[in-house]
């Protein structure tokens, strides 16, 4: 049996509420409900009295728009797309949760006394490669994620069109974190899009081009048409409009109007899928678009989480909140909500892997301890040596240890050259360069 469809909510006329209909119900229904779950009509109606539903919906509706902040009309004259977001207090209260956290460091969320050694050299390419990845695999990508991460660490050429979208993944948050000091542009957003599907022939994409028709629609959950984006012919002018909102002061100073800069980029990321302005990889530059908003608001810590990975995870809820919003009168807040959800998951994520990475350096540094190897090595040799002490016979090359430590090719090619002076790597050539080899002995030659 067929899932049923999205129902669209009851339409509420803000400017003529039936207080006389909905007047006794003002007192015991709110925004949210009990639990502070902000429902749409497709779950709301079977929580109430089903003869009363519409009725406590017109309630509930009118408190929304009480407190909803119109923040983006996309187009022009009477085509514009009027959009809003409320903020109730249990969005308040994540929102809270987000700046408490990403205001720390990466030591402080792995509960570590971890240096910034350890947030810039032994992460963030790792966890930048973690998010290309599954960015990839949620657009369709079936490579593993050994075989792809081994391909970003190894910097070899992309065998086939999967591994060639994580690569660009990869690029593509690279040239965020670049370029985040910069005003958004058509020019930024199409070139964000040609780094995404550099190489890619999917959908008939034009990489860094935007789509010359209207053939192109959103699907619901039973493959059905949910939703026709705008013409291809108002794409320019929408997007100009985009970049309008996402270049104007909104930090409350001055007199200007306040954005919370969470909402901010979750809304630029929504309006990117909601406009569809390419034929494929909508999805990659709008996630690009929240990560360079992110980095440019200074929320540095975004560098280290995965969104995608946990969108991937649960693909059916991520349409749905665009559902939401799409069929009750733009309302973002549903679509706010969901990915606030999404980055507190993703923050917890970020926990658990970095005291998984602590106490692994922890083991190897304890093994490191009581051997002659303790004063001699530094830390980024030490963590060269604990991952191959993980995976014998793993290659390691000057260009992969130069781009996962952020460090110039000569100081890599120095630190490795130690260790295979010491023997705990293993030297060999490849045509012009050297590789490094673990030996599978590594525990042995440590303590011998």
């Amino acid at each position: 049996m067929a899932k049923p469809t999205v129902e669209r909510a009851p339409v509420f006329d803000r400017s003529k509420p039936n207080f006389e209909a909905i007047g006794k119900y003002m007192t015991k229904y709110d925004s949210t409900d009990e639990k502070g779950n902000y429902l749409h009509w497709d779950k709301f109606k079977w929580r109430v009295p089903s003869a009363e539903a519409k009725d406590i919906w017109q309630a509930v509706k009118f408190k929304r728009f009480m407190q909803a902040k119109t923040v983006l009309l996309s187009g022009d004259g009477e085509n514009s797309d009027i959009f809003h977001y409320c903020i109730p207090h249990s969005l308040e209260a994540k929102l809270h949760q987000i700046v408490k956290i990403a205001g720390g460091s990466v030591a402080s969320i792995g509960g570590s006394k971890a240096t910034d050694d350890l947030q810039r050299k032994y992460l963030v390419s790792s966890l930048i490669m973690e998010e290309a990845i599954s960015s990839a695999q949620l657009e369709g990508a079936s490579t593993t994620r050994e075989v792809a991460k081994k391909m970003l660490e190894e910097d070899r050429v992309p065998l086939d069109e999967d591994e060639r979208m994580i690569l660009n993944n990869y690029l593509l948050l690279k040239y965020a974190e670049r370029t985040c000091d910069q005003a958004l542009t058509i020019d930024l957003i199409l070139e964000l899009h040609r780094i995404a599907t550099n190489g890619t022939t999917e959908n008939g994409v034009i990489p860094g081009e935007f789509r010359a028709d209207n053939d192109i629609f959103v699907s619901d959950r039973d493959d059905e048409i949910a939703y026709q984006p705008p013409s291809y012919e108002k794409i320019p002018a929408r997007l100009s409009e985009l970049c309008r909102f996402a270049n104007a002061d909104h930090s409350g100073q001055n007199g200007s109007e306040f954005l919370h800069p969470v909402i901010k980029a979750i809304i630029l990321h929504f309006m990117i899928g909601y406009e569809h302005p390419f034929r494929d990889g909508n999805g990659r530059t709008a996630r690009a678009l929240f990560y360079w908003y992110m980095l440019k608001c200074d929320y540095d810590l975004f560098k280290y989480v995965s969104i995608s990975k946990l969108i991937k995870d649960n693909p059916k809820d991520y349409g749905l909140a665009y559902l939401y919003t799409e069929k009750d009168q733009n309302d973002l807040t549903y679509f706010i909500y969901h990915q606030v959800d999404i980055i507190l998951k993703a923050f917890a994520d970020l926990q658990n892997y970095l005291s998984s990475k602590t106490n692994e350096f922890r083991r190897i540094l304890t093994i490191l301890e009581t051997t002659r190897f303790s004063a001699a090595l530094n830390f980024t040799q030490k963590d060269i040596v604990k991952r191959a002490f993980k995976e014998p016979g793993k290659i390691f090359t000057v260009k992969e240890v130069s781009s996962n430590y952020d460090i110039s090719e000569n100081t890599a090619r120095t630190y490795l050259e130690k260790l295979s002076k010491l023997k705990l790597l293993l030297p060999t050539k490849d045509v012009r360069r050297v590789l490094y080899i673990s030996p599978s002995d590594l525990l042995g030659r440590l303590k011998g």
